[in-house]
């Protein structure tokens, strides 16, 4: 049980946990943090959080988990804030979609708080954000990805696991750099590919007859494109080094695609499409 937990930055992620830990009794308080008051009322007002603070340094001065749900461009200057404002046992997590540059951030200023910093990321999401489309159930059944640092306490390992086991979700440890890698492929790559593929038709001419004929794959494989372009912006910036090799990668791939199409080489054309659906079909 988490007597009180603080919350900074109450959207879809962050208002989902604590919606989540409610329904599972697992939070005695929960407390949201962030620059809008507008916003930070509405949660209340909903329910899923019990008080609100414009302050970081007041909020989590008696906090016993804060959870950073902030975009990762931000991280570092919301790091800057609790350092030297939390309590000696409190234990800081982070639920951002790139770890290397976080931890990097969390290095160099976290000083003496950093053995209680377990980095995380949920592999969850929609494509809305605020905190009016968080829901309970959003971690049920889905993955957390930890990468604890050498420096970081078991003891905080362990209770961070536990908050996200009570929220639903299954717990799973890798190493920072495995985490980037893979998220640079399976996330952050899909996301700019769907950006890139809306913003090219919606520059085209005839944009406006081209979506009104759009049907459902088209309306599936650019779901993610509706997803707050601020966190992306900030997602391809931090994990530069990884997504440019996905990218390049892909790149090349699209490119012996593009030639065979032009060499109407009919064999390498549904070699490659059913290589990909088996791929498909055995492992999503």
């Amino acid at each position: 049980m988490i007597n009180k937990l603080c919350i900074v930055g109450m959207g879809l992620i962050g208002g989902s946990l604590a919606r989540a830990l409610k329904v599972a009794d697992a939070v005695n308080h929960v407390i949201a943090v962030g620059r809008d008051e507008t916003h930070l009322k509405r949660a209340v007002e909903l329910g899923v959080a019990d008080s609100y603070e414009m302050s970081i340094t007041h909020a989590v001065t008696d906090a016993d988990v804060i959870v950073v749900a902030v975009p990762v461009g931000s991280m570092k200057s919301v790091f800057s804030e609790l350092a030297g404002n939390i309590k000696s046992d409190a234990v800081i997590t982070d639920v951002g979609s790139v770890k290397g540059n976080v931890v990097r951030n969390a290095v160099e200023v976290l000083g003496d708080s950093l053995s209680r910093f377990v980095p995380g990321h949920p592999i969850a999401g929609t494509e809305k954000s605020g905190v009016e489309a968080s829901f309970a159930e959003l971690y049920s059944g889905q993955r957390v990805i930890l990468t604890p640092l050498e420096e970081t306490a078991a003891l905080a390992t362990q209770t961070i696991t536990q908050m996200w086991h009570a929220a639903g979700a299954e717990v799973v440890s890798v190493s920072v750099e495995h985490h980037d890698e893979v998220l640079a492929a399976t996330s952050h790559l899909p996301h700019v590919l769907a950006y890139t593929l809306v913003d090219t038709l919606a520059q085209m001419h005839e944009h406006r007859e081209i979506f009104k004929f759009a049907a459902g794959g088209f309306k599936d494989f650019t779901r993610i494109a509706s997803s707050d372009p601020k966190m992306w912006h900030d997602i391809c910036l931090n994990n530069r080094d990884s997504l440019l090799d996905m990218l390049t990668r892909f790149s090349s791939d699209m490119s012996k695609l593009t030639k065979a199409i032009e060499d109407e080489d009919s064999e390498f054309i549904l070699k490659l499409f059913t290589r990909a659906k088996t791929a498909r079909d055995q492992n999503c």
